[in-house]
């Protein structure tokens, strides 16, 4: 029987947590009614709530299912969807939703809402994302841009250019070599948590680092003009020593950043963690749709381009503690603490 954190699985339920459905069941004592946690019924007193993993606990232990959020319900969606992403994977062409939909026995609307509401984005977006991302690993061996488009399962070169355009922030073609055709301006900056590399295209911040030197960023593209900053990247600047002196603040800065399709899902879900909130690694494997997929969201975090605007110091492990920063420790210390957040270890920080 999987151990259950008590304290966090409240916390879910409080904030009426939908990453948390299918992870834990909450049983009200006093009205003998299991929830999953993002039910939108009023929460009773802590004390009269029991937690168990799944379904078949909680009415073993005598609770019945509740009518409003059906948490029964959870389980059968989620194999749907995993059934959904296997036709995805297999299928040369992008299926049609409603193609999709009746092969697990669902609305196509329906299907659609629970789709996008599980993984964030529609089956469609989904299948375009895998194809991009079969295309990026593609274009990263050697044969030609054409081939690696053909190859992914594009019908034309122009559709893959049009996803591109959107997703990468790059051509095919520079991406593949380097940056090639890309002017990418640099600039290091003092900061209260040391020295920092920024760098931006003309489309947002490209890279943004500690540590990290001018021999780093021209390996990063040895292919792109890269030049000191100018006056145009200022406000740039600007506002990323804004973001790491003031980290409570709404800084929405443009980035510019390249991912596989996995990676990319998962630094969309670090920008929705608000300041002074953390997640877990396994929080994050949820909500991009791959609960399994704890080691790859670490890894994810550890290649993440954007120190700070992409907060991947707010993810830390389940039982609390901190787990790992490219940055340093030290300094994932000092952006938690700035921004109000707790983790295990605070009390010695603090001292």
């Amino acid at each position: 029987m999987p151990t259950i954190d008590l304290e966090a699985a409240w916390a879910a339920f409080e904030r009426r947590d939908r990453r948390w459905d299918g992870r834990v069941i909450g049983a009200v004592k006093t009205t003998g009614i299991y929830c999953k946690p993002s039910c939108p019924a009023r929460r009773p007193k802590r004390e009269h709530v029991e937690f168990f993993a799944g379904s078949d606990e909680a009415r073993a232990a005598g609770y019945r299912a509740c009518l409003r959020c059906k948490p029964d319900e959870v389980g059968r969606d989620r194999e749907a969807i995993g059934r959904a992403i296997e036709l995805i994977n297999q299928a040369e062409d992008i299926p049609r939703l409603e193609q999709l939909a009746a092969a697990v026995g669902y609305a196509p609307h329906h299907f659609q809402r629970i789709f996008t509401r599980e993984i964030g984005v529609s089956p469609a977006a989904y299948a375009r994302g895998l194809r991009a991302e079969r295309a990026a690993s593609a274009l990263n061996e050697n044969g030609t841009v054409t081939e690696a488009i053909y190859d992914s399962g594009y019908s034309a070169p122009s559709r893959f250019y049009a996803d591109a355009k959107d997703r990468l922030g790059m051509t095919p073609s520079a991406w593949r070599d380097g940056g090639r055709g890309e002017t990418i301006r640099y600039a290091f900056l003092d900061t209260p948590l040391g020295r920092m590399l920024v760098a931006a295209t003309n489309k947002g911040i490209c890279r943004l680092t500690f540590d990290e030197d001018l021999a780093a960023l021209k390996l990063r593209f040895p292919n792109a003009t890269i030049l000191p900053a100018d006056t145009a990247m200022a406000s740039l600047i600007s506002g990323v020593m804004s973001a790491i002196e003031t980290p409570t603040a709404v800084h929405d800065l443009p980035i510019d950043v390249v991912g596989t399709g996995f990676q990319e899902r998962v630094w969309a879900e670090l920008r929705k963690i608000p300041p002074g909130e953390t997640r877990s690694y396994a929080d994050i494997a949820a909500a991009v749709g791959d609960p399994k997929a704890t080691r790859a969201v670490g890894t994810a975090n550890g290649s993440n381009p954007v120190a700070v605007l992409v907060p991947c110091h707010r993810v830390i492990r389940s039982d609390g503690s901190l787990g790992g920063y490219a940055g340093g420790l030290e300094r994932k210390r000092k952006l938690l603490a700035a921004e109000g957040a707790t983790w295990k270890e605070q009390a010695a920080f603090d001292l």
